[in-house]
């Protein structure tokens, strides 16, 4: 399944992670790829908020590699950008966090080590366009998401 939504400022970012947040059930793992400022902090603040949890509190984890909200649901969320090995990625932990069912995973910069990704994921690739303009590019091979992609086809 594929889709492709445009946002065309800041808060279009932050609605869209917003909404998505809202319909998440647990066990879903979002796999964000993008240039530097591209918004995938700023996604996943909305999808934070979408979740219950303060979009304030939600900061990049380049330097802490995982940081763990509470909500309705729990949502880890990662930052493979300076992961350079899958020897590093073992000693995170998240391979565990794959297997808790009731939490979000949210990984940014996760193309760098995709192939220690499940194949159940739903990938999420942002274009920059402009100044504010963004491509956002859902795809994914599992069934799994589909409540997100009947979400997406309204947006």
């Amino acid at each position: 399944m594929r889709c492709k939504v445009v946002s065309k400022s800041e808060n279009d970012t932050f609605s869209l992670g917003r909404r998505i947040g809202e319909v998440l059930l647990g066990g879903e793992i979002l796999a964000l790829s993008g240039e530097l400022g591209s918004g995938k902090t700023y996604f996943t603040k909305g999808i934070a908020g979408g979740l219950g949890i303060d979009r304030d509190v939600v900061v990049s984890p380049t330097f802490t590699i995982v940081n763990e909200y509470e909500g309705r649901l729990k949502m880890y969320h990662s930052d493979f950008y300076r992961i350079d090995s899958c020897a590093e990625f073992e000693t995170i932990g998240l391979d565990e966090s794959f297997k808790e069912f009731k939490a979000v995973i949210v990984i940014e910069w996760a193309d760098k080590l995709e192939q220690l990704l499940p194949d159940e994921k739903l990938n999420v690739s942002i274009t920059v366009q402009n100044k504010n303009k963004r491509i956002f590019e859902f795809s994914t091979k599992s069934k799994k998401y589909n409540h997100i992609f009947n979400l997406l086809k309204k947006v």
